[in-house]
């Protein structure tokens, strides 16, 4: 089956798209990329939903505009990805604007933005979205979703294998080996806390705008992190969370960088941002000690995706602090770093639409088997 898979993240830098051929064992698919494109969002969009997703009040009529605005723009990605419009199905994510983890007995709660009726009906094609709701309302935290998908994607090898994605937010998947006595074990996943959202919002911030990200990691490789004060912020309470776990920008934003700058003190823009860099590499590497102390469980790889990539100077961060394991990009295994999302949301509606539910408790806690999103037709 030809899906289209459609994904914008925490980043909200723009749309990814992905046109994929499945085949087979819905568990253990033979699937093949057969294109990919990327959207821009406008800059005046990109702004908006960050200002909106850091809190900023806008009018019912703006909300509506905004949400058309979103879903034509991902209509046009579709359609750059798969002008033909080929695809008997298409899978999208729609742009989280808020995000509310679990606490104790409070429920969580997850927005993305999408008109899903509407872009059903721009592209005359069987569209799957809201993918996270019905897994809140059992009880889970409705992230991370693509540690649901990975080890159908990926496989397992003969160790335990971690993904990582750097987006505006990181996330780990944790897959068991295909030998061994670990054999039988679940796949693990969480949200490890912040990837570039408060390297972004620095870097705007130091360039008055002209900058949205530190590109390869430039102008932190000139820089020396604040070892001492990184040790710190790894004892927040959030990083030492026991799975299920997750966040947003609610969490990790504007208000949060202004509370680490200060704590800093006066720093240049090069040893900030260096600090940034090598807080988001420590937390994963905490993590990552962590699953070891309280789970037995080394990794032998860490496969890497996501925006966070090309930031030369964070992947030699990861590859210093992770000691033991084989870092590496995900492209080396053959999965296009940046779709990578956009693939697992095309994953999820093929799955939808075969009706095969998924068992999320190791990953987001819902408390049942779940068919993930809502099918709408045209």
């Amino acid at each position: 089956m030809r899906v289209l898979g459609l994904m914008s993240g925490t980043s909200a830098d723009g749309i990814d798209a992905v046109l994929v051929e499945f085949k087979g064992n819905p568990s253990k698919p033979k699937w093949e990329i057969l294109n990919t494109s990327s959207h821009e969002y406008p800059s005046s969009t990109r702004e908006k939903i960050i200002q909106v997703g850091q809190g900023l009040k806008i009018n019912s009529k703006d909300w509506l505009e905004l949400a058309e605005e979103i879903t034509e723009i991902n209509a046009d990605a579709a359609r750059a990805c798969d002008p033909k419009s080929t695809a008997e199905l298409v899978g999208c994510h729609g742009q989280t604007l808020f995000h509310r983890s679990v606490k104790k007995s409070k429920r969580g709660g997850s927005l993305q933005i999408l008109l899903g009726p509407l872009l059903a009906n721009i592209l005359d094609q069987i569209v799957i979205y809201d993918f996270r709701s019905k897994d809140i309302a059992s009880g889970g935290h409705g992230a991370p979703l693509v540690a649901l998908v990975d080890e159908a994607l990926f496989g397992r090898t003969y160790g335990w294998r971690g993904v990582l994605n750097l987006g505006g937010i990181a996330n780990l998947t944790i897959i068991p080996p295909k030998t061994g006595i670990d054999k039988t074990s679940e796949c693990l996943g969480w949200d490890c806390g912040p990837a570039n959202s408060l390297i972004d919002l620095a870097m705007k911030d130091i360039t008055n705008s002209s900058l949205k990200f530190d590109q390869n990691g430039s102008l932190a490789s000139r820089g020396i992190p604040k070892l001492n004060i990184i040790e710190e912020w790894l004892m927040e309470p959030f990083f030492h969370i026991e799975p299920p776990r997750s966040t947003g920008r609610e969490h990790f934003g504007n208000q949060d960088l202004k509370k680490r700058t200060k704590e800093l003190g006066d720093v240049s823009k090069e040893d900030l941002i260096s600090t940034l860099t090598t807080f988001t590499a420590s937390i994963i590497s905490q993590d990552l000690d962590n699953l070891f102390r309280f789970r037995k469980i080394r990794l032998i790889e860490l496969l890497v995706a996501g925006g966070g990539t090309k930031n030369l100077f964070l992947m030699r961060q990861l590859q210093k602090n992770c000691c033991g394991v084989h870092v590496r990009p995900i492209n080396e295994i053959g999965i296009p770093s940046q779709y990578r999302e956009a693939l697992v949301f095309a994953t999820l509606a093929w799955w939808n639409f075969l009706g095969k539910k998924v068992n999320p408790k190791n990953i987001t806690g819902a408390n049942q088997p779940l068919l993930y999103g809502v099918r709408v037709d045209p």
